[in-house]
């Protein structure tokens, strides 16, 4: 059974860094692309990052230049340094799996509960 559990979320004032982490089990993660995504209230998971099988990174434009995906297979884990973190930054941010790495949600095969990021001005 494929389980993904985020971690690192939390309140911090902008300008400020946090660091999601998002730990896979089931044995698949070395063969999977993952990605992040944030949602706030009343709106979709929108695309934020994600990285290939290969560790080829892409980032959305609101995030190039302030936030770095990253893995390590050997803790079938996928991170998200977050620099410099403005107060649009704010919500629910979720680590999907993919097969290939995506911008869209719906390309996504499991997700994480989420972890809630409040950046404050």
């Amino acid at each position: 059974q494929v389980q993904l559990v985020e971690s690192g979320g939390g309140m911090v004032q902008a300008g400020e860094s946090l660091r999601l982490s998002c730990t896979v089990s089931g044995q698949i993660f070395n063969s999977s692309a993952m990605g992040w995504f944030r949602a706030t209230t009343g709106t979709q998971r929108v695309f934020v990052a994600t990285i290939s099988r290969s560790g080829s990174d892409y980032y959305s434009d609101s995030v190039k230049g302030r936030f770095t995906i990253s893995r390590d297979n050997t803790k079938a884990t996928v991170y998200l340094q977050m620099n410099r973190l403005k107060p649009d930054d704010t919500g629910i941010y979720y680590c999907g799996l993919s097969e290939r790495a995506n911008i869209y949600a719906n390309r996504y095969d499991y997700w994480g509960q989420g972890t809630q990021v409040t950046v404050s001005s």
